[in-house]
């Protein structure tokens, strides 16, 4: 059965913030820092140019307890959500009562009930409608929603399926935070939502899933994680997270076996894990130039991030029937993906 995926819908918030910005932050209040070079260089070579928050820098950096981050994080991410999935289901033509399934990506703050229970009051979804709310899986939660998606449409043909995913990344910057890797990732994150219907019946041109994997790479807990502190959430990572995206590929090749894409949805969490994805699956650095622009242009989004990509995908468009692939990496370390064929 193949699971027909429309058009993202991305929102982005109010607040563009640019890297020069996030430099003068830093040079600002780390003045004395014994690395500061080092991690100036490092921001400025994260590949991000410009990203949006959901609140002024000022505000975003200013240390104000890990209640009202979480709560003002859960409050921005539920907003955009909202107006993300309104947007999906207008342009698709489908009717808030006529979803049968909803699942939610949402990782940047804690809330019982999470954002699947909040979607379905202000969207107007059937007290009955199938709930699958996704926590903790930051950057890989677009793709993994779409894995569960396609699921759902094999076992309930004809359904159809509501895909939000949300995050507030910009919820991790913290001043306190002093180590290179904390200072890459308040360059690198962006705040965005995104929305997309999933049907086994084509509402418009896309992505059409046939098959998907998820993979854990074996022992690698020490890759990235979460923190919770009294200030909020926090990022941590050690120096093996930069070949975890590499470690993830002989798997994921086991997974393709001969199978080859034309083209393919990279998520765009860094320079290197573009690259290194793209020339994994046997594709140039080249054909990924969407994620580049997304990276460039609004940041990693975190599990958005892949959605972002779609979106871009067609303003350049594959050839219709050719055969592609969408991959996401996440904490863990895990990676998610699809394969399929382009619909026009």
């Amino acid at each position: 059965m193949t699971a027909f995926v429309t058009c993202p819908r991305i929102v982005l918030p109010p607040h563009k913030v640019t890297t020069g910005e996030i430099l003068d932050d830093i040079r600002a209040h780390h003045s004395d820092h014994a690395r500061l070079a080092v991690i100036l260089r490092a921001v400025t070579g994260c590949g991000v140019d410009t990203r949006y928050f959901t609140r002024p820098l000022s505000e975003v950096a200013h240390p104000r307890g890990a209640q009202q981050r979480i709560e003002e994080a859960f409050g921005d991410a539920a907003e955009m959500a909202v107006q993300a999935a309104r947007q999906a289901l207008e342009a698709s033509g489908v009717r808030a009562a006529e979803v049968d399934c909803v699942i939610t990506s949402h990782t940047t703050s804690w809330a019982v009930p999470n954002l699947d229970v909040h979607l379905i009051g202000a969207l107007g979804l059937r007290p009955t409608v199938s709930r699958i709310p996704l926590a903790t899986l930051a950057c890989a939660g677009g793709v993994h929603a779409l894995v569960r998606a396609a699921d759902y449409l094999r076992a309930r043909p004809g359904s159809r399926v509501l895909v939000t995913v949300a995050e507030v990344l910009s919820a991790i910057y913290h001043r306190t935070d002093t180590t290179i890797e904390s200072m890459i990732y308040r360059a690198l994150f962006g705040d965005s939502a995104g929305a997309v219907l999933v049907t086994d019946e084509p509402l418009g041109s896309g992505l059409a899933v046939e098959d998907g994997v998820e993979i854990l790479l074996p022992d690698s807990l020490d890759r990235y994680w979460g923190r919770l502190d009294h200030e909020g959430l926090h990022f941590d990572s050690t120096k093996k997270a930069a070949r975890a995206a590499v470690d993830t590929l002989p798997l994921l090749q086991e997974w393709m076996g001969p199978w080859q894409p034309d083209w393919a949805v990279v998520h765009p969490g860094g320079p290197r894990i573009i690259t290194d994805m793209a020339a994994g699956i046997g594709l140039v650095p080249q054909a990924a130039w969407h994620s580049v622009d997304s990276l460039r242009e609004v940041g990693n989004l975190g599990g958005v991030a892949v959605l972002d990509v779609l979106a871009r995908t067609p303003t350049d468009p594959p050839v219709n029937g050719s055969e592609g692939l969408a991959v996401a990496v996440g904490p863990g370390f895990t990676l998610s993906g699809v394969r399929g064929h382009w619909h026009s």
